[in-house]
C-alpha cells in the first residue's frame, strides 16, 4: 500500500521531510518504514499541492491522551525525498472529480484530501499511486 500526506511544507525542495503528530485517515495509521509516500504541500498553508515522492525512513505512532475517548490516530514520519513533481496537481485540478462512486484515482484523492480539508496522512489505492507516479 502507498500513502500520501498533505501537510505544511516549509521547504518544498528539501531532501528530507519531517512531520510530527500528523492526523491519519483512510488507513494512514498503517504507514511504516519503507513505504512509498507522495507529499502534497497544503494549499491551506500556502503550498501548491503535489511536490514530491519519497520513502518513509521512520514512522512512530503518537501515544493517545489518557481519558479522551475519541481521538484521531496520529503518526510522526520522516521521509527521504526520491523525486520532485514535474507538473502540478492540487485542489484546483482535483475539484472537478466529485462523483464519489466513479472509481477514478483523481476522485479518490479529491475525496481523501479535499472533502475534509484538514492536513493528514492517508492510505491510497494502487491505482491512485500509479496515477500520481505520472507526475514525476
Amino acid at each position: 500500500m502507498a500513502f500520501a500526506i498533505k501537510a505544511e511544507v516549509v521547504d518544498p525542495r528539501a531532501g528530507t521531510f519531517v512531520f510530527v503528530a500528523q492526523k491519519t485517515m483512510y488507513g494512514g495509521k498503517l504507514i511504516a518504514e519503507g513505504d512509498v509516500i507522495f507529499v502534497f504541500a497544503s494549499e491551506n498553508e500556502g503550498g501548491q499541492g503535489l511536490i514530491a515522492r519519497g520513502v518513509v525512513t521512520s514512522a512512530e505512532a503518537t501515544p493517545r491522551k489518557p481519558g479522551v475517548e475519541r481521538q484521531t490516530p496520529r503518526v510522526s514520519v520522516t521521509i527521504r525525498r526520491t523525486a520532485l513533481a514535474k507538473q502540478p496537481l492540487g485542489r484546483a485540478k482535483l475539484k472537478a472529480f466529485s462523483d464519489w462512486n466513479d472509481g477514478r484515482p483523481e476522485t479518490e484523492l479529491n475525496f481523501k484530501f479535499y472533502r475534509q480539508a484538514t492536513n493528514k496522512i492517508v492510505g491510497i489505492s494502487d491505482e491512485a499511486a500509479m496515477f500520481l507516479g505520472r507526475f514525476f
